[in-house]
C-alpha cells in the first residue's frame, strides 16, 4: 500500500534533485510510437512519466523486451494540475489505475515502458544506472528490465502477495543497459481491500526515476529526507502519549479515587502504541500492511475512541459510568467487527467486494456513533461541571479532529500543516496540542484534589478526636455488675456508639447504637446522639422516652441515612427494661431475647417505642453488638451470620470482636457484655 504521509513528496524530492544533480530531463521525449521515449544520460536522471503502457492481469511473458504491447492502453504518470493525494490533501498526486479506464480491478496490472537510452559524459564510459520507483504506489511490485528481474518491494509467493507500507527504493540496472532500447516492465499487485481506503487506488501514483546511480542515489537520499520530516510529528506524538501515559498511570498510583487518571494512561498507551506501529511500517518491513492494518484500524484505533469516551465521562465523573461503560464497550466492539470486514484479510477474501456497498457505509456510521457518545459525554460534563466543562471543551474538540482526520480530507478539509519545514498531519498536531492541554488539566486537578484530601485527612483526624472522646476507652465501675467493651471501627472514623452511665440507684444505663454511613459524617452524627444522650440520661433513664427524645432529635438531620439505636436499662435487682429502635436484640447466655421492634432513629418523627422487661440472674452475661459481627464477609463471599453469632454470643467481648475480624471484617464492631455478679 502506498505511504500515506510520505508517498506525496516523491515530486519535492525531484525538485531538490534539481539542485544536487545537473542536467535532468523532467520529461523525456516521447517517440510517435506510444509506450516508447528517448533520453540522454550524463549526471542527470530521467523522470519517465511516459506514456507507460498498462494491462490488467498476469503473464510473466510481459516481462519479455520482445512482447508486443500496441495493444494495451496507455496511462501517462504526469501530476494533473491541482492533484492532490485523497488521503493528505497534498498537490502532485498522479491517480492510479481505478481512475484510468479499471474501476474494479485488484490483483495484478503490468507497466511497461521501452526507453531509447544515450548516455553522454562521464557516465557514457562508466554507465552505472540505476531506477528509482515513487515512495507512493498500491501495494507491491517486481521491476524488470529487458525481461530481468532487478528487484522488487513485497514478498510474492505462489498464490499470495505479502506487501508493506512503502519506503523509498532505488535499483541498479543490468551491466550494459546504458545505451540502446531498454524496456522497464513492472510487474504490480494491489490487495482488494485497498481501493476502500482511497478511491485513486492502483499501481503507480508517481512516475520513476532512471539515471546515473549516483543521481539515483542522491535522490534516494532526499526521499528518505522527506520521510524523516513527514515522520517528525508521529514521533513526537509517540513520545508525548508514552509521557502522558506514565502520568496517568503515575497520578493514579498516587491517588486510586480518581479513575479518570487510569482511563487516560490507557487510551495514551493505545494512541502510543498506534503511532509505534506506523513509525515501524515507514522504515522495516517487520510487520505486513495487513498486520499493520489489523492493529490499526480493527483494533488499536477503534479502542482508543472508547477508552477516550471513559475517560471523558470519568473526568466529568458522570452518572450512571456502569450504563455509559456498557454503551461504550459495545459501540467499540460492533466497531471493531466492522471495520474487519471492509479491511484486509477478509474483505475481498470472506467478504465479496460487492458488500462494500453497504459495509463501508456501516463503518463509517459506527465511527461516527462513538464521535457522537463523545459529544453526548461532553454535553452532559458541561452541564454537570460548568468550569471543568468548559476547560475540556478544547481538547475534546482536538480528541475529534485527530480521531476523524480521515473523514475530515474527504470533505477537502486541509489536513497537513508544514512548520518550520517539517509536516505535520492535523491528526497530529490536533494530538500533540490536546495532550498539552490535558497534562495541564490533569495536574491542575490532582493539585486541587490533593489539597481537598489534605483537608480531609484534617477534618477525619478531627472526627476521630472528638470520637475518642465520647466513645468511652474506660468503663466506669457499676456496683453489682461487670461491664466490658470492644470497638473496632472499619475506618479510621466509625459510625458505631455506646454509652455505659451508672445510675444512682446502683443501676446501669447500657445504650448501643449504629449509625448508616461511615466517615466524617457518621462521626458527626455519633456526637450529636451522643451528647444528647448524656444531657437526657440527667432527666429520665425510661428506655423508651430516651429513645422518643433521640428521635425527635434525628429527624430531619439523617439526610437520607438512619439510626438503630438499643437502650437498656438493668436495675440493682436484675430486673432488665430494653427499648429498640431497629437494632439487633440483646443475647442471654447465647440465646436472643425477643423484644418490641420500632422503626430506626430519624425516619419518623411520631415515632414511639415499647418496652419489653426480664429479669437477668445472678451470675448470668447479657450481650449486646452491632450488625458488624453477622455482617463479616470471608474471602469466599459467606457472612458470619446470625447462627455463629449466636454460638459465640456468650464468650466474652473481646472473643466475639477477634472471631469476627478473622473471619472478614466490613463493617465496625462493637460488642457490649454485662454481667450481673453473685451478691456476698
Amino acid at each position: 500500500m502506498g505511504s500515506k504521509w510520505a508517498g506525496l513528496f516523491c515530486c519535492r524530492s525531484i525538485l531538490l534533485a534539481l539542485l544536487l544533480v545537473p542536467s535532468v530531463l523532467f520529461a523525456p521525449a516521447a517517440s510517435a510510437q506510444s509506450g516508447v521515449v528517448n533520453g540522454t544520460i550524463g549526471d542527470a536522471v530521467l523522470v519517465l512519466t511516459g506514456p507507460w503502457k498498462f494491462h490488467a492481469g498476469d503473464d510473466m511473458a510481459w516481462a519479455s523486451p520482445a512482447y508486443d504491447d500496441s495493444g494495451w492502453t496507455t496511462q501517462d504518470l504526469t501530476p494533473p494540475p491541482g492533484s492532490y493525494d485523497p488521503v493528505t490533501g497534498s498537490s502532485g498526486f498522479v491517480p492510479g489505475w481505478t481512475s484510468h479506464g479499471y474501476p474494479g480491478l485488484s490483483g495484478y496490472g503490468w507497466y511497461r515502458l521501452h526507453v531509447n537510452l544515450r548516455t553522454v559524459g562521464s557516465a557514457a564510459a562508466n554507465p552505472r544506472l540505476g531506477l528509482g520507483m515513487p515512495l507512493n504506489f498500491d501495494d507491491a511490485y517486481q521491476v524488470y528490465v529487458n525481461g530481468q528481474k532487478i528487484g522488487g518491494f513485497g514478498r510474492f509467493a505462489p498464490g499470495s502477495v505479502t506487501y508493506y507500507n512503502s519506503q523509498p527504493v532505488s535499483y541498479a540496472l543490468p551491466a550494459g543497459s546504458g545505451t540502446g532500447m531498454i524496456t522497464i516492465a513492472v510487474r504490480f499487485w494491489m490487495d482488494t481491500a485497498t481501493p476502500l481506503m482511497s478511491q485513486d487506488a492502483g499501481g503507480l501514483h508517481g512516475p520513476p526515476l532512471l539515471g546515473e546511480a549516483a543521481a539515483t542515489d542522491a535522490m534516494l537520499r532526499l526521499e528518505w529526507d522527506a520521510v524523516n520530516r513527514t515522520q517528525v510529528g508521529n514521533l513526537m506524538s509517540a513520545t508525548l502519549l508514552f509521557l502522558a501515559a506514565l502520568l496517568g498511570f503515575m497520578l493514579y498510583w498516587l491517588d486510586r479515587h480518581e479513575p479518570a487518571y487510569l482511563w487516560l494512561g490507557a487510551a495514551c498507551i493505545t494512541v502510543c502504541l498506534a503511532r509505534a506501529s506506523v513509525l515501524t511500517g515507514y522504515y522495516s518491513t517487520f510487520q505486513s500492511m495487513v498486520f499493520e492494518t489489523v492493529i490499526q484500524d480493527v483494533i488499536l484505533s477503534p479502542l482508543a475512541l472508547g477508552l477516550w469516551a471513559l475517560f471523558w465521562a470519568h473526568w466529568f465523573k458522570l452518572d450512571n459510568m456502569s450504563r455509559i461503560a456498557r454503551v461504550t464497550w459495545t459501540l467499540t466492539a460492533v466497531l471493531m467487527v466492522g471495520m474487519s470486514l471492509v479491511r484486509a484479510p477478509l474483505f475481498g477474501r470472506v467478504i465479496p467486494p460487492s458488500a462494500a456497498v453497504w459495509l463501508v457505509p456501516l463503518s463509517l456510521m459506527l465511527r461516527l456513533s462513538i464521535g457522537g457518545l463523545l459529544l453526548w459525554i461532553t454535553y452532559r460534563g458541561i452541564r454537570k461541571r460548568t468550569s471543568d466543562g468548559w476547560l475540556a471543551l478544547a481538547p475534546i474538540i482536538l480528541t475529534i479532529v485527530w480521531a476523524y482526520q480521515e473523514e475530515l480530507s474527504v470533505l477537502h478539509v486541509p489536513v497537513i500543516l508544514r512548520v518550520f519545514g517539517l509536516t505535520f498531519s492535523i491528526g497530529v498536531f490536533a494530538n500533540l496540542l490536546m495532550l498539552a492541554i490535558i497534562s495541564m488539566l490533569m495536574l491542575r486537578r490532582f493539585v486541587r484534589d490533593q489539597r481537598e484530601s489534605v483537608k480531609l485527612r484534617l477534618e477525619i483526624e478531627q472526627a476521630r478526636q472528638v470520637q475518642h472522646v465520647l466513645i468511652p476507652d474506660a468503663i466506669p465501675m457499676v456496683p453489682g455488675f461487670s461491664v466490658k467493651s470492644e470497638y473496632q471501627p472499619a475506618q479510621q472514623v466509625g459510625g458505631d456508639f455506646f454509652q455505659i452511665i451508672p445510675l444512682e440507684n446502683g443501676g446501669v444505663l447500657a445504650v448501643i447504637g449504629d449509625v448508616s454511613g461511615k466517615g466524617t459524617p457518621a462521626a458527626m452524627t455519633v456526637s450529636l446522639l451522643v451528647g444528647t444522650l448524656r444531657t437526657l440520661a440527667h432527666y429520665t433513664q425510661s428506655p423508651n422516652e430516651i429513645l422518643g427524645l433521640l428521635n425527635e432529635r434525628m429527624w430531619g438531620r439523617s439526610q437520607g441515612g438512619f439510626t438503630t439505636c438499643l437502650v437498656l436499662r438493668a436495675d440493682a435487682d436484675g430486673t432488665v427494661t430494653v427499648a429498640d429502635a431497629g437494632h439487633l436484640s440483646p443475647y442471654l447466655g447465647g440465646i436472643e431475647i425477643p423484644v418490641e421492634p420500632g422503626l430506626p432513629l430519624g425516619l419518623n418523627v411520631r415515632s414511639t417505642y415499647k418496652e419489653s422487661t426480664f429479669r437477668l440472674g445472678e451470675g448470668e452475661q447479657l450481650t449486646l453488638l452491632t450488625d458488624g459481627v453477622a455482617e463479616a464477609r470471608n474471602g469466599a463471599g459467606e457472612l458470619f451470620g446470625f447462627e455463629r453469632t449466636a454460638a459465640i454470643a456468650a464468650q466474652s467481648a473481646e472473643s466475639i470482636v477477634r472471631a469476627a475480624q478473622e473471619f472478614g471484617q466490613e463493617d465496625d464492631i462493637t460488642v457490649l457484655t454485662l454481667m450481673r455478679l453473685a451478691t456476698v
